[in-house]
């Protein structure tokens, strides 16, 4: 039964999710135990969630919790399950790595009596609207696997999903923030080119995505439908339409995204 969780790492993901958590009130502040190597990114998640206990090491971490969410950048899960493997015997891991597959995790953690699971969440799940798929390819208990689930469910959406399309969910939602806050900055910096004061510019191109992407969930209607509803004929919005296409703006997003799941593809043949 998993009552205590280590996380290794703390940057953007990790601290995400951590205070995602407590937010939620999905687990208590005593329950975690966190490592990071930048004494800044400690001391900052350690004043956000006051209670929860720093440990000395990856090592000390693995020694103090049931459940260990590796939230380290790909390149060092292996120098981390080098470092914690005499601690994990009888111990849940939990890796947030983009390109780290269930067979290397499963190579990683031979002969360690370790359980493993990979799951792919994005940042929003700082303010509650995560969304995190969960790999259904897993060693995990029962209770564990609801449990994980659980710490997911708490910061937002999930799906439970086959392995063969984690390199898209990689790029369509692991890494898709990161489009998105670009395209607000690109709308607040025309806001503003049109004389919008920048403040109300990011105000009004922020809740104009959101709004959107809610329009998209709660009314089941085709995004394009949507989209036709709001194009006037002759009027100023099908003129942006007409410009986006001609600057393929469609195609653009779309290689990116290809972009990002060959990457993620590659990086799991290392």
């Amino acid at each position: 039964m998993i009552r205590t969780i280590g996380m290794i790492g703390t940057g953007n993901m990790g601290s995400a999710i951590l205070r995602g958590i407590v937010e939620a009130d999905y687990v208590k502040a005593a329950q975690l135990t966190v490592f990071d190597v930048s004494r800044r990114k400690l001391k900052e998640i350690e004043e956000d969630i006051p209670g929860l206990k720093v440990a000395r090491d990856c090592l000390d971490v693995a020694e103090s919790a049931d459940l260990i969410i590796l939230a380290v950048k790909p390149l060092y899960v292996q120098e981390v399950l080098d470092e914690i493997h005499p601690a994990l015997q009888g111990k849940a891991i939990l890796s947030i790595a983009a390109g780290w597959t269930v067979s290397m995790l499963s190579t990683a953690l031979r002969n360690t009596g370790a359980t493993w699971m990979r799951v792919m969440p994005n940042t929003p799940a700082l303010v509650g609207e995560g969304m995190t798929a969960l790999c259904d390819d897993t060693t995990f208990s029962q209770e564990d696997f609801d449990f994980a689930k659980g710490i997911f469910d708490a910061v937002g959406k999930t799906r439970v999903l086959p392995e063969r399309l984690f390199d898209g969910v990689t790029a369509i939602s692991g890494s898709s923030p990161a489009y998105v806050y670009m395209m607000i900055e690109a709308m607040a910096d025309a806001g503003v080119r049109e004389g919008l004061p920048r403040t109300y510019a990011y105000e009004m191109a922020a809740q104009s995505v959101l709004g959107s992407a809610l329009m998209v969930l709660s009314s089941g209607t085709h995004p394009a439908a949507l989209k036709d509803a709001v194009c006037s004929p002759g009027g100023t919005t099908i003129e942006a339409v007409a410009a986006l296409e001609k600057a393929g703006f469609r195609s653009a997003i779309m290689d990116a995204m290809k972009a990002c799941a060959d990457k993620s593809r590659e990086m799991s043949r290392r």
